[in-house]
């Protein structure tokens, strides 16, 4: 019986480009996310994709200023398929950032 053969890992994706333009899959529209900045792209640990942290100036519903707020991307195929908010123990806090 023949192992079965693993596809190749996707390459790294352009970040940037990916969140410049899936930025409402990111951050909600109402938000208004200014001084969006993204992190290198980070393999994913558990699957085949990608993942990135993502960090904007963002607006609350009430039209408070909420700060700065950062999320973390997972990343397959060319898209954002998902993203959550990132928490202490991510490593997003030592990333280097830079602008879309």
């Amino acid at each position: 019986m023949k192992e079965t053969e693993q596809p190749p890992p996707e390459a790294p994706p352009d970040v940037k480009r990916l969140v410049r333009e899936q930025i409402d899959v990111v951050f909600l529209a109402t938000s208004y996310p200014r001084e969006v900045q993204v992190a290198p792209p980070r393999r994913e640990v558990r699957g085949p994709g990608w993942t990135a942290c993502v960090r904007a100036q963002l607006t609350s519903a009430t039209g408070t200023p909420l700060g700065a707020q950062t999320h973390i991307v997972t990343i397959s195929g060319g898209r954002v398929v998902d993203r959550r908010r990132a928490e202490e123990d991510d490593i997003c806090g030592t990333e280097t950032y830079e602008p879309i």
